[in-house]
């Protein structure tokens, strides 16, 4: 049996992501906090001696910041992927949760509801978005079967990645959190994923937000 191995990591935290602001597409950078988190994750990574064949990462700076603490530490190059990209929340985007309740609150009563077919006028429905990182997913596993794959992308896309390996419904409610700059693995064995572990911080100095973008 051929198993592949994904070590899912989360941007480090951005001032949107402090601010409880939603992001999507858009390109926010890291915080001060999130360079320290993207630093301990790396060092915590080459502590644990991972071996891993390939590093991914979303082409959002968010993403790619935190993958090049790994890149430093690793001598290795990251493989950006538009793929990997967050939810586009469409006219949502930009607005905080509390700003986004009252400036759009029948988008937000949907998105909140996870109407998989809203796509937050002109942003991307649940089923897009689920599609989409099931397929940049899927390439990923395909092209590297039985390797280990270190992978640096978003809240909400690793969200996805978990009701992908697990079998959640996308309607259903988000039934784990992400944190920033946390560690996550799932595999595929040829015929089925599983999720082998989940949001694990005990890398980080300091307490970690979880995400926001659904």
């Amino acid at each position: 049996m051929t198993i592949t191995r994904f070590c899912l990591v989360r941007h480090g935290e951005t001032d949107w992501n402090a601010a409880r602001r939603l992001q999507g597409h858009t390109d926010i950078g890291l915080n001060a906090r999130g360079l320290a988190q993207a630093g301990q994750m790396a060092r915590a990574l080459k502590n644990m001696e991972l071996q891993f064949d390939v590093l991914y990462t979303s082409d959002l700076q968010r993403a790619a910041k935190t993958a090049q603490a790994i890149e430093v530490i690793f001598e290795t190059s990251a493989i950006p992927n538009a793929g990997l990209r967050e939810r586009h929340l469409g006219a949502l985007q930009g607005l905080t949760i509390d700003e986004a309740s009252i400036s759009e609150p029948e988008l937000w009563k949907s998105h909140l509801s996870r109407n998989i077919e809203e796509n937050l006028r002109d942003g991307e429905s649940i089923q897009q978005f689920a599609d989409r990182i099931k397929t940049a997913l899927v390439e990923i596993c395909e092209e590297h079967s039985g390797k280990t794959i270190l992978l640096v992308s978003h809240g909400g896309a690793l969200d996805m990645m978990y009701r992908i390996a697990s079998n959640q419904a996308l309607d259903a409610e988000k039934a784990v959190t992400v944190p920033n700059a946390s560690l996550n693995w799932i595999s595929h064995d040829g015929l089925a994923w599983k999720v082998n572990k989940w949001a694990d911080t005990s890398h980080l100095q300091d307490l970690a937000l979880d995400n926001l973008d659904l």
